[in-house]
């Protein structure tokens, strides 16, 4: 009988080992993997320690993550395109259904009725939402679905150049010029006012012309701010024969007014907030939607339609407009996403469904009021410039400090130590604004969290 290298594995002895490397033509495991360059491989025992049971190892990794702390642990004001809300336990048990969980991309539509009319309810929510004339099954993230917003209005319009704010997330614009670069679109950006943090409306109409593809505002915006200007945006855009392209934040929709009504052609949005945890920043939900014929027919990705039997006496749900290249249209199609992320879609869609629409205004409610707190708390801190723009927030505010190069690290790093993750900073991305940080504040912060904020930072400062 062949011995064996560990008692629970039992292909792990060398007899069994050399019998499956003589089946596949390889004379040893150094050659199994002799395409992994040498100077990346271990070439010793790994030091791990040894466990003799299943019990040990889970205290001992238990032991490890508990030098670890979480937005559980302490108060956490970084946002920047990934938010701390609290995720309802429904959410939660509804994604951890096997029935979601395995048949998330759902090709034989005949026996996947559920998950298709799951995304058939998120689809109907966001356009509700939104009041726009469909809205697809999901993409990736917020990133992405700008991209695929962007490569839309230009296959649409005709046109190569696509505007965009110059206060526009550094990483977004990133994935942006991704999506845009191998499809020759031009990005140009256009100012914001330095004292309002909105867009600068003159210098966005000088730059929109009949090269102009699309226009690109959010609101809120990457300062957190809720800029009224962008209402405008649309009949700019449409007077050139551009088109408007507006992201959003779901949750604001709960009291802000949704871009559908104030002419948007296309919206994208990150749904992170309403359907999944922070995960460290991934996978999340990206959200898109359009009206009008020509441009539905433009959405990348999937839409999923309602229709009925043959007898015509129930109704059904399948698969509709998937112009994407794993289908017929190969290099004619307008994406190439292959596969989304249904799973946090139906999660947003039952997040949705909780809340309602009074519920989710009580939210926006609540995430404003204690924005303003925050904000008036840290303004009362000598040598803190806050809000940094004069005008109305959302979730996130600029914060500057007057103290000389190095003060908001330097704060950053003594918050931590004292169990408080600080605002992200500006430095680097922007620097016309100084010594300064993005905060952010949604419904999981106490105003004793904002309390503490105020009382380390001016001791801190102080010090």
């Amino acid at each position: 009988m062949a011995t064996f290298d560990h008692p629970f594995l039992p292909n792990a002895g060398a007899p069994i080992r050399k019998m499956m490397l003589d089946a596949i033509g390889v004379a040893s495991i150094d050659e199994l993997y002799s395409d992994i360059p040498t100077q990346v491989r271990t070439n010793r025992p790994l030091k791990v320690d040894w466990l003799p049971s299943e019990q040990e190892v889970k205290s001992h990794v238990e032991r490890m993550l508990a030098e670890n702390k979480s937005a559980a642990d302490i108060p956490v004001f970084l946002g920047a395109g990934i938010y701390n809300h609290y995720l309802p336990a429904a959410v939660k048990a509804i994604l951890a259904r096997t029935e979601f969980q395995t048949s998330y991309t759902p090709y034989q539509a005949e026996i996947s009725q559920g998950i298709l009319q799951s995304l058939f309810e998120f689809q109907s929510m966001i356009a509700d939402l939104t009041q726009m004339d469909a809205v697809n099954s999901s993409l990736y993230d917020g990133s992405t679905a700008l991209g695929e917003a962007a490569r839309m209005a230009c296959r649409a319009t005709g046109r190569k150049k696509i505007l965009v704010p110059h206060s526009l997330h550094p990483a977004k614009f990133s994935v942006l010029k991704n999506y845009a670069e191998p499809a020759g679109i031009g990005l140009e950006t256009f100012n914001y006012d330095k004292g309002t943090g909105g867009l600068d409306s003159a210098d966005l109409q000088s730059k929109v012309d009949r090269d102009t593809a699309a226009v690109y505002c959010e609101v809120p915006s990457f300062f957190g701010i809720l800029d009224p200007e962008v209402a405008n945006v649309p009949s700019i855009c449409h007077l050139k024969g551009a088109l408007s392209i507006v992201g959003f934040d779901p949750v604001s929709l709960g009291g802000l007014k949704p871009p559908g009504e104030y002419g948007s052609d296309i919206v994208i949005a990150e749904g992170q907030s309403i359907s999944t945890e922070m995960n460290f920043g991934g996978p999340a939900l990206g959200i898109i939607g359009c009206r009008g014929e020509n441009l539905i027919r433009q959405l990348p990705g999937r839409l999923i339609g309602m229709t009925t039997t043959l007898d015509g006496k129930e109704r059904a749900f399948s698969m509709v407009l998937q112009t994407r290249e794993q289908h017929i249209r190969r290099e004619k199609a307008t994406s190439n996403i292959c596969t989304n992320e249904a799973l946090f879609a139906i999660g947003a869609a039952a997040y949705l469904s909780l809340l309602g629409p009074q519920g989710l205004r009580q939210l926006f409610e609540s995430i404003l009021v204690k924005t303003n707190y925050a904000i008036k708390m840290l303004s009362e801190i000598p040598g803190v410039v806050v809000p940094r723009f004069i005008g109305p927030h959302y979730q996130e505010f600029v914060v500057s400090f007057k103290g000389a190069k190095g003060t908001l690290a330097r704060l950053n790093k003594s918050l931590l130590s004292h169990g408080v993750h600080g605002g992200k900073s500006l430095v680097k991305d922007f620097p016309e604004l100084g010594e300064s940080a993005l905060f952010c504040v949604t419904e999981v912060h106490s105003t004793e969290a904002i309390d503490k904020l105020r009382l380390l930072t001016e001791k801190l400062l102080g010090a």
